[in-house]
């Protein structure tokens, strides 16, 4: 199949059902990698080429020609390594395949020949554009950035979130104790075309989910439960450190994702980890407490936008509220299977405060008998990683 005909059946599923884009994308094929970086694309950029096809269209499209003219009119304002002879053509192609009676390659020829023409005229206008239009985000989310960061890191936080995730591959620590090699992967390769990935030799990993794992401070003999595993990376690092002595339970109460986290811990040959759906009773069916317990909460994602460019279309203040609502009570029952003296670490992957310093200082005003270690934040324009945030708090002796 013509892959941007490929390309806006995705977008044509994404406009309706709001889902995942990468599990709308083909599993396999020559130009898989092409048509991710094409939707991708016109998910991160939906606003300005909204904007942009506006004006083209005197009434606004809908369903498959709707998904085409985003599908041509992103390779042209932001996909400069595609020639402008091959995103006219090849989506014409992809529109004549829909059936003669739509005569649907007849508008998307004239729409994307007209963006060809005034292509000058359109990138000037958006140039000249407040930051959230013109980098493609909420006016909420990015006035958010502007309050926090300043004008400037603003721009750059909404400039890294639109470039193309970069993949990279983490190694265990060296017998020694040394931090594991995190290793970036050249684009074009195929993470299981890398020597070792069969036999579970790494783990798909940006470096800023590290400070979580070195926070939890695991040793070998511990016990240490994941609370919300999947897909699995932070697990995969703590039984590394682990060594095989003590043990590690890997929770995820969701059944798609914990089907995928069984599926990554058995590529990874790690037979000792026990994943679960629940957290299991300790003895007498009393509620199991460990020495390490990671809480790796669902948040907004506002600091993995570039992995996932739909996360920003989801935000807003209700939402915002619905999820810190919803990490407290996940916080506040994974605490209680902290045994004394033992480490809580909290961690999210997003840069909002009410999900992170405000939901920490919260849980320690209601929780006294835990007090606060260390905390890590990485924020893309200082660290050149992913956005992320950990705190680890230690119980008392005494316990509650």
């Amino acid at each position: 199949m013509n892959s941007r005909r490929t390309a806006a059946f995705a977008i044509v599923r994404w406009l309706a059902t709001h889902e995942f884009p990468a599990d709308m994308l083909p599993q396999g094929g020559p130009d898989r990698a092409f048509v991710q970086d094409l939707v991708y694309t016109v998910v991160r950029r939906l606003r300005p080429l909204r904007s942009v096809l506006g004006e083209l269209m005197a009434k606004w499209p809908k369903g498959e020609l709707e998904a085409l003219l985003y599908v041509g009119a992103a390779q042209i304002l932001y996909m400069p390594d595609v020639p402008d002879f091959a995103a006219v053509n090849e989506t014409v192609a992809a529109a004549k395949a829909s059936g003669r009676e739509k005569r649907l390659d007849r508008v998307v020829n004239g729409v994307l020949r007209n963006l060809l023409r005034r292509r000058e005229e359109f990138e000037a206008k958006l140039a000249a554009a407040p930051l959230a239009e013109r980098e493609s985000f909420p006016n909420a989310l990015v006035k958010r950035w502007i309050e926090r960061y300043g004008a400037e890191n603003a721009e750059a936080l909404a400039k890294w979130h639109n470039t193309p995730a970069e993949t990279w591959l983490a190694y265990p620590p060296s017998e020694d104790g040394a931090p594991g090699r995190f290793v970036r992967l050249e684009r074009g390769r195929r993470v299981n075309d890398v020597e070792g990935y069969a036999e579970g030799a790494f783990i798909v990993q940006d470096p800023a989910t590290a400070g979580a794992v070195e926070l939890l401070d695991v040793k070998p003999g511990l016990t240490v439960l994941d609370f919300c595993a999947a897909p699995g990376g932070k697990s995969v690092q703590i039984a590394w450190r682990l060594k095989g002595q003590g043990r590690l339970v890997a929770q995820e109460v969701n059944p798609r994702r914990l089907a995928r986290l069984r599926e990554n811990i058995s590529r990874m040959r790690l037979d000792q980890v026990q994943v679960v759906g629940k957290a299991p009773a300790g003895e007498g069916g009393v509620m199991a407490q460990f020495d390490r317990v990671l809480v790796d909460v669902p948040c907004s994602n506002t600091g993995v936008l570039r992995r996932r460019p739909d996360a920003r279309w989801r935000w807003d203040a209700d939402h915002l509220k619905q999820l810190v609502s919803l990490q407290a009570e996940i916080l506040s029952s994974a605490a209680a299977h902290v045994a004394p003296g033992g480490l809580l670490v909290y961690s999210t992957c997003s840069n909002e405060p009410e999900e992170n310093e405000a939901q920490i200082a919260a849980f320690l005003a209601a929780h006294p008998e835990f007090s606060e270690v260390a905390r890590r934040e990485s924020l893309p324009f200082e660290t050149g990683h992913d956005g992320a945030f950990a705190c680890a708090m230690r119980r008392s002796e005494k316990g509650a």
